[in-house]
């Protein structure tokens, strides 16, 4: 057993290799998306692919990683010096505009881990500015990257470098973003031999043991305090923005002796639209909400999953089959997931579970080719009330952990103007202790664009919890006229663009105590 202080300085200081990479990757990247929402997350895994660390970066970012990134790096003939890339969703990827570039760790000729860290492109080569859109397949929606190296002993391979850039040169935007990402690796690499060359590879390995050890126990006892039973929820996604509507996420969730099975069977199939989830963002989804209910210390890897197992049909929303869309599943379904796994047990621990928050990122994508220009950002909402305080208010939650892009930024990189960002008073749901209210964000373009709006809960508002009211449904307007949760569309110079994001449910009804 492990001395618990050496323990607590070794998880102290492989968490700090990917801060310090998250750092140098901020620092580093030339796209608002990357340097100022801070769409991005880094990670360390061991030599199988096994989560070792984790920043306190994006929950679907490093959910998903955890999950794909044995069968990413298994099998492959890694050499000092190698980078790999892929963003492909159904093999390690959550979808397109999120790519991944991993890199091997050798101390004395001996693989002993990776570093990997996964940020979002806001031009990934789809057709629409933006690279979210309304899509139909898989390669609409931008350059698909199988597992491929993009460095080789050190040697860049200039031509997929091009392509991944899109032909736009060493010094575009999108260049800048990929060798950010290349030299955040860079400093992992460093860091983590240094890390290992001063404790030797054997204390490392039994380091990592007792660090999986030590989370899976406080993952096992945090499952203990849920009483054994199954419990089931179901929620609903507004539509696919392709004529389904009300697609149904259906959830059991079955706890017994510190352990979960989270069944996704009688979930709708897969869509036409983009909603669909390649499985490890269904896996991160899950793994986010119990990652919750663990005690603060625990640490980020892979022993915290162990006591959790999943079941998603094939073909269904959670579970999509090549080459169903997904650019909106990684965003939107993956909230609503969470939201139907809270729900569920919402029946078994009450007074523990918050109402639902905003259930969305309300994505918008936007653009135009002559003079070429692409933006994507989400925004935040409310969040639900709980037993213990009021909701959030005009906050990212759950599965997206990025900021807003600044005004000041956006207006000083891109032909927009935003007139009005406020808080959007009176769309909390009410409750004892009430949802949190969402955001008023109005955009001004000042020269042609094309716009994507991805959006959800503007059918029906975030659940209320306890005999909490539901809160208030978003709203999108172009010129004062509602439109579409999900929509493309073009606009004009003047034209103004007002979103209006979901509150938080409230959690306990009148009288409750």
């Amino acid at each position: 057993m492990m001395h618990a202080i050496k323990l607590g300085l070794f998880a102290s200081r492989i968490e700090a290799v990917c801060d310090e990479m998250g750092a140098v990757l901020r620092r580093t990247a030339f796209s608002p998306n990357i340097k100022d929402r801070l769409d991005f997350s880094c990670a360390v895994f061991d030599a199988g692919g096994q989560l070792c660390a984790q920043a306190a970066h994006i929950p679907v970012h490093l959910g998903s990683m955890a999950y794909a990134m044995a069968d990413i790096v298994s099998g492959r003939d890694w050499q000092r010096g190698d980078m790999l890339v892929v963003n492909d969703p159904y093999l390690g990827g959550t979808h397109l505009p999120d790519v991944t570039l991993v890199a091997p760790v050798f101390v004395t000729g001996e693989l002993l881990g990776f570093v990997a860290n996964r940020a979002h492109h806001a031009n990934i080569g789809a057709d629409s500015p933006g690279s979210m859109p309304i899509s139909r397949h898989l390669e609409e929606e931008g350059i698909v990257i199988a597992p491929s190296f993009i460095q080789r002993r050190s040697r860049l391979d200039e031509a997929l470098f091009g392509r991944l850039c899109g032909g736009q040169g060493e010094d575009s935007q999108a260049a800048g973003d990929f060798r950010a990402q290349m030299s955040a690796n860079a400093v992992g690499v460093k860091r983590l031999t240094e890390l290992i060359e001063g404790t030797g590879t054997a204390r490392f390995r039994d380091s990592l043991e007792a660090l999986n050890g030590y989370a899976e126990r406080l993952a096992r006892n945090s499952l203990l305090a849920i009483p054994a039973g199954s419990y089931e929820f179901t929620d609903l996604m507004d539509d696919d923005g392709l004529g389904a509507t009300d697609i149904p996420i259906c959830v059991r969730v079955t706890v017994n002796a510190g352990e979960v099975e989270v069944n996704f069977t009688g979930t709708g199939d897969q869509v036409s639209g983009n909603i669909n989830c390649p499985l490890p963002v269904t896996a991160a989804a899950v793994f986010y909400v119990f990652r919750c209910l663990m005690p603060p210390q625990t640490p980020g890897c892979a022993g915290s999953f162990r006591p959790i197992r999943l079941t998603a049909p094939e073909g269904s929303l959670v579970n999509a089959r090549r080459p169903a869309a997904v650019a909106a599943g990684n965003v939107e379904t993956s909230s609503r997931i969470v939201d139907a796994v809270l729900g569920a047990l919402a029946c078994a621990i009450p007074e523990r579970i918050p109402a639902a928050s905003q259930g969305t990122m309300n994505n918008i994508a936007m653009g135009a080719r002559e003079p070429a220009w692409d933006y994507y950002e989400t925004l935040g909402g409310g969040t639900g009330g709980s037993a213990r305080s009021a909701g959030l208010s005009g906050v990212q939650s759950h599965m997206t952990n990025t900021l807003n892009t600044p005004v000041e930024s956006l207006e000083s990189h891109y032909p927009l103007r935003v007139t009005r960002y406020a808080l959007r008073r009176g769309s909390e749901g009410a409750g004892r202790n009430p949802g949190g209210a969402g955001l008023l964000r109005e955009y001004q373009f000042l020269a042609p664009a094309e716009v994507t709006l991805l959006t959800e809960r503007r059918r029906r508002g975030p659940w209320g919890a306890a005999g909490g009211a539901d809160g208030s449904t978003g709203e999108n307007r172009l010129n004062g006229q509602l439109l579409p949760g999900k929509c493309q569309l073009q606009v004009a110079p003047g034209d103004v663009l007002t979103l209006a994001t979901p509150g938080g449910g409230g959690w306990g009804g009148p009288g409750r105590e």
